[in-house]
């Protein structure tokens, strides 16, 4: 007897960008994500200096948009706090009023044109430069801010120090100073969750029930702690529509970038912490344009700037969302809930939500632990990108974080191509083949030797393959044919040097130097720079598509010129 065929809803769609179709966990994950969204929102809205209501907005028009179209499908776009502190910076330069809903649209829908033209020039192949150790470092370091950034909530004090990692030395350092009530709240929370996880069948609802029972249970013993409806009032009405004042653009254009920046750096860190469930790659260029379309829309709809957000993602999966249709219910059950039940959901206290971004925070850390493992069993290099990247991430802006880490990828790829670089002998095995050897270290008479580059580039390694060239001053009758085939596809200024050097001090010792296996880009490049002219057409051959066969025309070529018989 064979197995019955999984339901429909349960079989996954590997086609990119495809909709699939909704399961009851993207219900119950959209939910959760939607009651996550008012305390959490309103939240940020109010420390970057909005109305709280703002907040609720940012997670309904644009979280339905770019889940419909991020190609990290789990993704949640919407307000951050990063991005909401950055907005008010921006505003507050422009001397422009956080409460004019004008200039708010025109941050907002510019936010999203800087984010829509990046993904569309598919600038998120940068993406591509940055390694897992930077990687590892940038997303451990943003769940670990996303710890500290609910340490107020958790435990009922507030940390002076800026920094992340400071603001949890801080709140260890003064933990007599905790509010009794809200860490009570805060671990019958966590308790609850934990309780809850232990249920096979209630696995998937942990989240919902911690929220949802802690949340009654103060509504009848009524702690003194700080509710959602005191940070404000939760009005019961749709997103506004909102125009954008075109006279604020010129003042705005410059912080909209800057702002762009911060939520792709954000949203960066999500594809290589949250896997696709359908097994697909996320493409960060096609979330950059998902989230510009996003912020396009929501300005119009009353939204501050939005991007990924790795808090609020973390929720969704950990409730167990399965699709993009799970981000798009977050956004439809917000605008519900808001209209419904406004009001009740005020009640909700802030120690839950802080407790359970505890978890969320923790569960993102514990997913990274395999990857730091990895990168520090590779190599010092690695877990020094790792390292640097993570303290970055903690103590600098977030977009300056993840160039701090890119530059490091692309430094440790120098680096290591560079050290890969080497010179080989090639030398006839009488059959037609050749042998693969050690380049000799003094350059044989009466013979042409053979040498192959093996390599990725010739910038950072040329000082040091010049040290490896055979010793010529003792050679009689003697030329080198060096390969090039499969090592280098890009023209480059310095070999061009360097292979001049070459060629003018061996001639200086009668011995003649011919290239082979040259791609023809490289070839092109001798022609307009004149160095084949000057060295001669038979200095160097292009490759072939057939495999040794510029070799065996260069290598007869230097034979001739080693015996005379040209």
């Amino acid at each position: 007897m064979t197995d019955p065929p999984p339901p429909a809803e349960a079989v996954p769609s590997h086609k990119p960008g495809a909709f699939g179709r909704p399961t009851p966990r993207d219900v119950v994950s959209g939910l959760v994500t939607g009651l996550f969204s008012i305390p959490e929102g309103m939240a940020y809205a109010s420390i970057g200096g909005f109305a709280a209501p703002l907040g609720l907005w940012s997670g309904v028009v644009p979280t339905i948009v770019g889940s419909m179209l991020a190609r990290t499908v789990l993704m949640v776009t919407t307000l951050t706090s990063a991005i909401a502190l950055s907005s008010q910076s921006v505003l507050a330069a422009a001397g422009l009023d956080p409460g004019d809903l004008g200039a708010l649209a025109t941050l907002t829908v510019l936010v999203g044109v800087v984010m829509l033209t990046m993904g569309l020039l598919r600038l998120g192949s940068v993406m591509s430069f940055v390694s897992t150790a930077v990687m590892t470092g940038f997303t451990t370091g943003i769940a670990l801010q996303i710890v500290t950034g609910v340490v107020k909530d958790a435990t009922g004090y507030t940390p002076t120090p800026h920094n992340t990692l400071a603001k949890l030395a801080d709140a260890l350092a003064h933990a007599g100073d905790w509010d009794g009530g809200t860490v009570l709240v805060a671990a019958a929370t966590l308790v609850t969750w934990g309780a809850a996880r232990t249920v096979r069948q209630l696995r998937p609802y942990a989240t919902l029930l911690a929220l949802l029972v802690v949340t009654a249970a103060c509504a009848i013993v009524r702690p003194d702690v700080e509710l959602v409806e005191d940070i404000a009032a939760i009005p019961r009405s749709l997103p506004p529509f909102s125009l954008p004042d075109l006279d604020a653009v010129p003042g705005l254009i410059s912080g909209a970038v800057a702002i762009a920046l911060v939520a792709l750096a954000q949203a960066a860190g999500i594809g290589a912490a949250v896997a696709n469930p359908d097994g697909t790659r996320p493409d960060a260029s096609k979330d950059f344009t998902a989230q510009g379309l996003a912020n396009i829309t929501g300005g119009l709809f009353s939204a501050l700037p939005t991007g990924g957000s790795l808090s609020r993602t973390g929720v969704g999966t950990s409730a167990g969302a399965q699709t993009r249709w799970s981000g798009i219910f977050a956004g439809v059950w917000l605008a519900v809930l808001v209209l419904m039940l406004g009001p009740y959901a005020g009640q909700i206290p802030m120690a839950v939500i802080g407790a359970l971004l505890l978890v969320i925070g923790g569960e993102l850390i514990a997913g990274r632990v395999a990857d730091i493992r990895l990168v520090l069993r590779t190599s010092w290099l690695s877990t020094t990108a790792m390292a640097v990247t993570f303290l970055a991430t903690t103590q600098l802006p977030l977009q300056n974080a993840i160039f701090v880490g890119a530059g490091l990828s692309i430094l440790l790829h120098a680096v290591a191509e560079s050290r890969r670089g080497r010179l080989l002998g090639l030398t006839p095995d009488g059959t037609g083949g050749w042998l693969i050897e050690d380049a000799p270290r003094v350059l044989p008479s009466d013979r042409t030797t053979v040498l192959h580059y093996q390599g990725g580039s010739f910038f950072a390694e040329i000082n040091r393959l010049e040290d490896q060239w055979p010793d010529p001053r003792d050679a009689r009758r003697a030329a080198i044919v060096l390969s090039l085939r499969g090592s280098v596809g890009i023209p480059s200024a310095t070999f061009l040097k360097a292979y001049e050097r070459a060629c003018l001090r061996l001639r200086q010792h009668g011995i003649h130097l011919v290239l082979c296996g040259v791609p023809q880009s490289m070839y092109d490049l001798f022609e307009r720079s004149g160095t084949l002219r000057a060295l001669g057409p038979d200095a160097v051959f292009v490759e072939t598509s057939r495999l040794m066969e510029s070799l065996a025309l260069a290598y007869d070529a230097a034979e001739r010129h080693r015996t005379g018989t040209r």
